[in-house]
């Protein structure tokens, strides 16, 4: 053995030494000292681990209102989309709702109790030991804040459409509880009340809670997170997000509409605006490229997004770069489940001109995702008037991505 050799062990000390130095060179040439970075102790990572420090996807309040506020409370907080994989967000990353004024409760579930109660033969309580000793399913699905709109000065897709996500929902179905109780004849609504200080309620028909709606402890294989929830929270599959009553403690079984806070302004009596609530019609989003982001040069690239829809599965995803001149049908990709998020991608040459990129959706009832000119003439207004207004009702219009000459991405809406 060559005696002058350098030995891999002296190689890998020497490269990590020059490594640490050009990590800590300044932009003046001076060395700097290295930035510490908190970790968590072996005991917290064997305990709950974390991600890489090299992955930083967080999540950014809209752009209308800070979170927290002057007075330490949240507003609306959106999912960071474009750094998605696949169609589960992650716990931590799922958006977060306004929580109308008042804190996230901090809620022992060993004192947590659900009453369901009105028009119900035995109105009874439940505990959350009690809860789960009912059979539970754990379904795929997304919930969608109705304050989910695209507008020319958002510029990225986390601000056009952060208020969204989807997670696994472990729980039990409200029929089943419903039947325990006992629903009598002549109801018609269920009336659902969370915890916080603002009452949180929302009326759904029991046509939907008879249906599909769970009463969810968890969430992506563990316990609700407190922001979602937690001990307890509604789940009503392809509902706006307003209905999905987190930290439930009252189910109220009623002959009637009940007109509650969170109603208030989500419902019309204009049959064209009550039309486009309570369900949200296909939807779908490019997620690369988008608002942002930057392409490299002209070459292959794999254009990529999501669709959902509240009226089911989502059963054709098109995709056009010409500004919706033409379209291809996008692959869809991975098991599709009702009313959840779906990945969908295709396969794109780009040649380095400026072009549009736009996706539409199409579900199982075969509703078509419209475009902002459609929903106009639908409105009877003028073609450019929701380029500087929101859309009435739910906003699933088709979202337009501009790429520019330089790769540069850009919203397009406008």
């Amino acid at each position: 053995m060559d005696s002058k050799k350098p030995s891999r062990r002296k190689f890998l000390k020497s490269g990590a030494a020059v490594a640490g130095l050009a990590a800590v060179q300044s932009a003046s040439g001076q060395t700097a000292a290295p930035e510490a970075r908190p970790q968590k102790s072996l005991k917290d990572l064997i305990a709950y681990g974390e991600r890489s420090h090299f992955v930083t996807s967080i999540r950014v309040p809209v752009v209308e209102r800070p979170s927290p506020d002057a007075f330490g409370l949240t507003f609306h907080v959106l999912s960071p989309l474009q750094d998605s994989v696949g169609i589960i967000t992650p716990s931590s990353l799922h958006f977060v709702g306004t929580h109308r004024g008042s804190i996230v409760p901090d809620i022992d579930p060993k004192e947590h109790r659900l009453m369901i109660h009105g028009m119900v033969d035995r109105p009874l309580e439940f505990s959350m030991e009690e809860l789960k000793r009912f059979p539970s399913v754990s379904r795929v699905h997304f919930i969608e804040c109705l304050g989910n709109h695209s507008k020319a000065e958002y510029k990225t897709v986390q601000e056009t459409h952060g208020l969204t996500s989807c997670s696994e929902w472990t729980g039990v179905p409200l029929s089943l509880l419903l039947k325990e109780v006992g629903v009598q004849k002549g109801a018609a609504w269920v009336v659902s009340e969370g915890s916080e200080e603002v009452k949180g309620a929302g009326s759904i028909r029991l046509a939907k809670a008879m249906d599909d709606v769970l009463v969810a402890y968890g969430q992506n294989g563990e316990a609700l997170r407190p922001q979602q929830g937690f001990p307890l929270r509604l789940v009503v599959p392809g509902f706006e997000g307003i209905y999905n009553t987190k930290w439930l403690r009252r189910i109220k079984v009623v002959d009637r509409y009940y007109m509650t806070y969170n109603d208030y302004g989500h419902i019309s009596n204009d049959p064209k605006v009550a039309a486009l609530t309570f369900r949200w019609g296909p939807k779908s989003v490019i997620t690369f490229p988008s608002g942002g982001q930057q392409l490299p040069g002209p070459g292959f690239y794999q254009i990529t997004g999501l669709a959902w829809s509240g009226g089911g599965a989502v059963r054709r995803v098109e995709v056009s770069t010409d500004g919706g001149q033409t379209w291809k049908d996008a692959e869809l990709r991975g098991a599709i489940h009702p009313m959840a998020h779906i990945r969908f991608g295709m396969n794109w040459k780009w040649e380095g001109q400026e072009c549009v990129l736009q996706s539409r959706c199409t579900d199982e009832l075969g509703d078509v995702q419209p475009t902002r000119a459609q929903v106009a003439k639908f409105f009877n207004v003028a073609p450019d008037y929701y380029h500087t207004h929101g859309v009435q009702g739910s906003d699933n219009t088709i979202q337009p991505w501009r790429v520019a000459g330089d790769g540069s991405v850009h919203n397009a809406i406008a």
